[in-house]
């Protein structure tokens, strides 16, 4: 796959991934269609994570790895809780854990490589940090809503233009 098709799926798969995301929260899945969302989510993550993988590793390949190592697992983790029924929000903050640190290394590759406009990128790589400072917090009990919520507009605000870009426009070729 070349970076440029990676790029353009990674893109299109950040869209997914919110609009059920955020559908699955709002309550508009029941049954069977709410457990193929989940499903399509945690395929997302592995999507992410392989597409993500071949733009960025070009800037660093250890980070870039390291960035798909979290988030692979995110995917394997989601789908190992959807086996076994385990609905417990701890789970899903770790799982949430873990998307957030895949996060922060492929956003700061992003930002390295100037792959996206430089606000966008450092929006994902702010956005980013907050998460994996906030959960962790939330998950020992000393972060509660509305801030829950809050902590995650950053990340909403890198994702939809991150999304968009990479889908239109793509990444810049890389350096020879």
């Amino acid at each position: 796959m070349t970076r440029a098709i990676a790029a353009r799926v990674a893109g299109f798969t950040f869209l997914f991934y919110i609009v059920v995301g955020i559908s699955s929260m709002a309550g508009a899945f029941r049954g069977p269609a709410a457990e193929l969302a989940t499903d399509a989510q945690n395929a997302s993550a592995v999507i992410l994570a392989l597409t993500l993988f071949v733009v960025t590793r070009v800037e660093q390949p250890v980070v870039a790895a390291l960035g798909m190592i979290f988030r692979l697992a995110e995917g394997a983790l989601g789908s190992a809780l959807d086996l076994t029924g385990i609905t417990l929000s701890q789970p899903t903050l770790v799982d949430a854990t873990l998307f957030a640190i895949g996060s922060t290394f492929f956003c700061w590759l992003l930002l390295r490589g100037h792959m996206l406009p430089r606000a966008l990128a450092w929006t994902g790589v702010v956005g980013s940090a907050i998460v994996v400072v906030g959960l962790p917090l939330q998950l020992g009990g000393l972060l509660g809503a509305p801030l829950t919520m809050l902590m995650w507009m950053p990340m909403l605000a890198f994702e939809l233009p991150g999304g968009l870009w990479l889908l239109v426009k793509g990444v810049p070729p890389s350096p020879l």
